[in-house]
């Protein structure tokens, strides 16, 4: 059924009926008639595709049909594999709800959404608990600011019947609010860069300041010039410039 309803979308060879078709490939398009078109196909032993019956004049590929279906086929199922199936994960809670299970539920709710997944969280009530829905409704609230980092609210808790609904749905790759911790932290690596290359650039600025002896001096110590063979007039200058 799917390779009929494919076949369907497109004419081919005498099924196009119009004056005159663009004909393009890899070296380009060109405008013909439609007889010259089915010629061309006939003496290449392929087939007249039309692709897009709405331009002016309508376009059309010289191929093998059966080749061009399967290329149309291939290219659906990639664009299909790449659409990224988004699902509604549901977390429960009671109106009393322990920090042990809320920490449990937490950890699964982050990693919902963070798998790119909607999260449907709602607080059950049974009986004559729902005497506690302001209750539920905190509990909510606090599971929402728990995940913002990785998951934004789509709607505020709402009363359905028993159950008190809360949406959240995933954060886009790269705009995840970092938490104040995590800025604070980045603002005293980068102060302390800052401070290391003003550091660095005080010592350069304080060394070229110093006599040339002096330098010279540090170089001989530090065994710069120790094991490099330096000629008698080499020598000469570098003792001119200590003095």
């Amino acid at each position: 059924m799917k390779n009929d309803k494919l076949k369907n979308q497109y004419r081919v060879n005498e099924q196009i009926r119009v004056r005159e078709v663009r004909i393009v490939g890899d070296d380009g398009s060109s405008v013909v008639s439609t007889r010259d078109a089915l010629n061309m196909a006939r003496e290449q032993g392929v087939d007249l595709v039309e692709i897009s019956p709405n331009a002016n004049p309508p376009v059309c590929r010289l191929i093998d049909y059966s080749k061009f279906l399967y290329q149309q086929k291939k290219r659906q199922k990639e664009m299909k594999a790449k659409q990224v199936k988004v699902e509604v994960k549901e977390i429960r809670f009671g109106p009393q709800t322990d920090e042990h299970d809320y920490q449990f539920k937490l950890k699964h709710a982050k990693e919902f959404l963070e798998e790119g997944n909607k999260v449907r969280a709602y607080v059950f009530f049974r009986g004559r608990s729902i005497l506690f829905k302001e209750q539920g409704e905190v509990l909510l609230l606090r599971f929402a600011n728990d995940l913002e980092e990785c998951g934004k609210v789509e709607s505020m808790p709402s009363l359905e019947g028993k159950k008190m609904f809360l949406y959240l749905a995933p954060k886009k790759a790269g705009a995840q609010k970092k938490s104040q911790q995590a800025r604070d932290r980045e603002a005293a690596e980068a102060e302390a860069k800052e401070a290391a290359k003003l550091q660095r650039e005080q010592e350069v600025e304080e060394a070229e300041s110093r006599p040339i002896s002096e330098r010279l001096q540090d170089s001989q110590n530090s065994g710069l010039f120790a094991n490099a063979k330096i000629s008698a007039d080499a020598l000469k200058k570098l003792q001119e410039a200590k003095d």
